[in-house]
């Protein structure tokens, strides 16, 4: 773990095989990574490549992750994330999150960019645990490429990894002015947009711009799906036609 590294610089190394994380960035400002490779096999649990948590002004540059968990996971405390030039798959993608299991979270000015996603479990996702409080905003996802991912677009509010008491509570993170734009490629799932928002705290200004999500298998649907989502979608295929003004 690096924790309380001002000025962290990492560049140019390959971690294989991680037992668990591969880096965890806590409680850190101006940080750069680049030019990694992190490499795990697809089906070994809690393998994250890169954690960031309570840390500002991180950069994530051109790196090549393949691990069994997500590619790259910002945490609670975070802001001013950019994310850019990162290859990931297999693995869970990209995630803001989760949030909300630890209370009041907060998360923002995110900016994931220029990414390629290869046969990931999900694509870019925000997840929260019902029942926490606090905001993720600010957050944008732009110029993403996906080859046969499954679910690769997602805010999923009702995250319960451990799927016991799983119960839907009256509080829950805030999520708004979060963006999808210039985004394309294949899915293996048929419902490649889930906006699933809390029932008491809808997400609001959710903005798609260009999206198109085909299936990975000619002839297959896909489709949209949406849950107290408030925005407006453009220019995107399939329809979101579910957001709400």
């Amino acid at each position: 773990m690096f924790r309380r590294c001002n000025g962290l610089r990492l560049d140019g190394f390959s971690k294989i095989n991680g037992p668990g994380s591969h880096i965890l960035i806590s409680a850190s400002n101006d940080v750069v990574v680049t030019n990694l490779r992190i490499v795990a096999p697809g089906d070994s649990p809690n393998t994250d490549a890169i954690d960031i948590s309570s840390s500002t002004t991180v950069q994530i540059r051109n790196s090549f992750i393949a691990t069994g968990d997500d590619c790259v996971a910002i945490s609670a405390g975070s802001s001013n994330i950019d994310v850019s030039g990162v290859t990931c798959g297999p693995g869970h993608g990209i995630s803001i999150g989760s949030l909300g299991g630890g209370g009041y979270d907060v998360v923002e000015n995110v900016r994931v960019r220029n990414c390629t996603l290869k046969g990931t479990l999900t694509g870019v996702r925000i997840k929260t645990m019902q029942g926490g409080k606090g905001y993720a905003r600010k957050i944008s996802f732009e110029g993403i490429k996906f080859e046969a991912v499954d679910n690769p677009i997602q805010i999923e509010q009702f995250y319960c990894p451990l799927k016991v008491n799983c119960q839907n509570y009256t509080s829950a993170v805030a999520i708004s002015d979060v963006s999808f734009t210039a985004i394309s490629g294949t899915s293996v799932a048929e419902n490649v947009i889930s906006l699933s928002c809390s029932q008491s705290v809808a997400c609001n200004n959710i903005k798609l711009d260009r999206v198109y999500i085909s299936p990975s298998t000619p002839g297959n649907k896909v489709y949209s799906t949406c849950f107290n989502a408030r925005g407006q979608a453009t220019h995107t295929k399939p329809a979101v036609n579910c957001l709400r003004r």
